[in-house]
């Protein structure tokens, strides 16, 4: 399997779920402004010119960041990073995944343009970053309270969902969202990013793009 990445971007979170996975892997990385990998033009990789892509070993493309977690935890299965069907909590863990891919995750996502490009990027100006905040807050409160009594999004253990919202979370971080009001979410976050898979995912992908305008 070959994983198509941006270093910080929300391809972290399959990164980090194949190496809690223990599956054998590579990494090409992605230049999202100029669209291209060491193998050429991404578009044709991915014609929707964003990241995660995972290139499976015959040749399948996925894409998606939550369907390429959930592809993820499938594989290996019985090391519970999903619920198997037809448990109900499989499907509260898919809730999780929806819940951050559209109300946190694309609330991240600013209208600017970069350089003239269009692309999946945290804002770059003060207003925009304004604007995520107030996006995004009540979304984080309310996993906050959720979080109320847990360790993780499902319960006692790390899932997928844990993967995306732990990304996420980084990105509040860029764009300077205090998570210490949230004390349930704070402790999650430091409890997560303490995980060797994640320690070694962020330190191999390096620092992520500036955010200055």
């Amino acid at each position: 399997m070959i994983l198509f990445y941006a270093a910080g971007a929300s391809s972290l979170a399959p990164h980090i779920l194949l190496r809690e996975a223990n599956l054998f892997f590579s990494l090409e990385k992605v230049d999202l402004m100029t669209k291209r990998w060491s193998g050429g033009d991404y578009n044709e990789i991915n014609p929707k010119s964003y990241v995660p892509a995972l290139k499976l070993g015959d040749g399948d493309v996925l894409t998606e960041c939550a369907v390429i977690l959930q592809f993820i935890a499938d594989l290996k299965s019985e090391q519970g990073l999903l619920p198997s069907p037809p448990l109900r909590s499989r499907y509260h863990a898919l809730e999780w995944l929806n819940f951050i891919a559209t109300e946190i995750h694309k609330n991240f996502i600013t209208p600017e343009r970069h350089g003239g490009v269009a692309a999946n990027f945290l804002s770059k100006t003060a207003a925009g970053q304004q604007a995520t905040r107030v996006l995004v807050s009540p979304r984080l409160a309310y996993i906050d309270r959720a979080l109320g009594g847990r360790n993780y999004l499902m319960g006692a253990s790390f899932t997928a969902p844990d993967a995306y919202l732990f990304v996420m979370l980084t990105w509040a971080q860029r764009l300077e969202l205090d998570l210490s009001p949230w004390r349930n979410l704070s402790d999650y976050f430091e409890r997560i990013a303490a995980m060797p898979s994640v320690c070694e995912a962020r330190t191999i992908e390096g620092p992520p793009h500036s955010l200055k305008a």
